[in-house]
C-alpha cells in the first residue's frame, strides 16, 4: 500500500484513516496536516501508523497518494503555495470542486482523482464513487468498502447530488420519532424502536435481486398502512418537488443544465409512486 497522506482532517479524513487502520495488520503509513489539529493528534496516538506533519507542503512530500478534504470554501487558503510533484496522485473529496478547478488552484500535473467517500468507510462498508479510473486510488477505496468508477464529471455529480440526501433521511427518523413521544411513548422507547424499524429496512437493501420499487411494493398490502403514508404523504407532487431539490444542488455542483434536463429529473421522480403502484398490483 502507498504511503498516504491527508489534508483536511475533518470527519472524511477521519473515517477514511480510521477504514484504514483500524484492524488492519498491513496499515499503510499515514500523514495528516495539522488542519483538524485534535482529530490529527487523537489518530496519531491511535494508530502507530500515523503521523501529524508540520504543514500542508511536508504531507505532499512524504506521500505518494493526497488526500484534498478540505472545505469547498477553505480550499485556497489551504492550497495555496504548495508545489505537488507530478509523481503524486491527488485525490478530490472537495463536493462541488472539479478537477479543473483544482488543477488551476495546484498547477501540477499529478493525475488527479475526485471520490465521494462516506463515513461509512470507517467501518470498510461504503462504496466510494470516482473519477477517473485509477488503478492506485481505485485500490484504496477498494480496501475501505468498494469502489465505483465513472466515466465523467456529469455523471460523477449525479452521484454527489445524491450524497445530500442523507441528513433529510436522518431529520425524517427523528420526525417520526418525535410525533410517538407527542402521543404518550417515552422518548428512549421511539427512538429505541424507530431505529430497529428502520436497521431492518436498511438490511432488507442487501438483496439484490429485487428493485428498490420491488422492495417498496413488497412491504405494501393494498389498503394497507403503508399504502395509506406513501399515496397521502408523498404525492406525486411531493416526488416532484424532491426531484427539483435534487436538480437544484445538481446545478450547483456542475453548472446550468439544459431546461429538459432538469424537467426529466423532476417528471422521473413524479411517476415513482405510479411505478410502484404498478408494481405492487402486479404481485396483488
Amino acid at each position: 500500500m502507498k504511503r498516504v497522506g491527508v489534508i483536511g482532517v475533518g470527519e472524511i479524513g477521519r473515517a477514511i484513516v480510521t477504514g484504514l487502520c483500524e484492524g488492519a495488520g498491513d496499515a499503510p503509513e499515514v500523514f495528516l496536516s495539522p488542519r483538524g489539529a485534535r482529530t490529527a493528534a487523537e489518530l496519531s496516538g491511535r494508530y502507530e501508523s500515523v503521523r501529524v506533519c508540520a504543514g500542508n507542503q511536508e504531507v505532499l512530500d512524504r506521500s505518494d497518494i493526497v488526500i484534498i478534504a478540505v472545505r469547498r470554501d477553505d480550499r485556497h487558503e489551504a492550497l495555496a503555495g504548495l508545489t505537488v510533484g507530478d509523481d503524486r496522485v491527488v485525490v478530490n473529496v472537495m463536493a462541488g470542486v472539479g478537477n479543473d478547478d483544482l488543477r488551476r488552484t495546484l498547477a501540477t500535473g499529478a493525475p488527479l482523482v475526485r471520490a465521494i467517500p462516506l463515513p461509512a468507510v470507517r467501518e470498510r462498508r461504503s462504496v466510494t464513487v470516482t473519477h477517473p479510473a485509477h488503478p492506485v486510488v481505485d485500490d484504496l477505496f477498494a480496501r475501505l468498502g468498494g469502489v465505483l468508477p465513472v466515466g465523467d464529471e456529469a455523471a460523477f455529480n449525479v452521484f454527489s447530488a445524491l450524497t445530500g440526501t442523507l441528513t433529510a433521511h436522518y431529520s425524517y427518523l427523528a420526525t417520526i420519532a418525535s410525533w410517538a413521544t407527542g402521543h404518550g411513548i417515552a422518548p428512549e422507547a421511539a427512538d429505541s424502536y424507530v431505529r430497529g424499524l428502520f436497521q431492518g429496512v436498511g438490511r432488507s437493501l442487501s438483496d439484490r435481486t429485487r428493485s428498490l420499487h420491488q422492495l417498496a411494493a413488497d412491504h405494501e398490502t393494498p389498503n394497507g398502512s403503508n399504502e395509506r403514508v406513501r399515496t397521502t404523504w408523498f404525492t406525486p407532487a411531493n416526488a416532484q418537488a424532491l426531484g427539483q431539490t435534487l436538480d437544484d444542488l445538481l446545478t450547483r455542483l456542475d453548472g446550468p443544465r439544459d431546461g429538459g434536463a432538469r424537467d426529466g429529473g423532476a417528471r422521473g421522480l413524479q411517476a415513482e409512486g405510479a411505478a410502484l403502484d404498478e408494481d405492487r398490483h402486479a404481485d396483488a
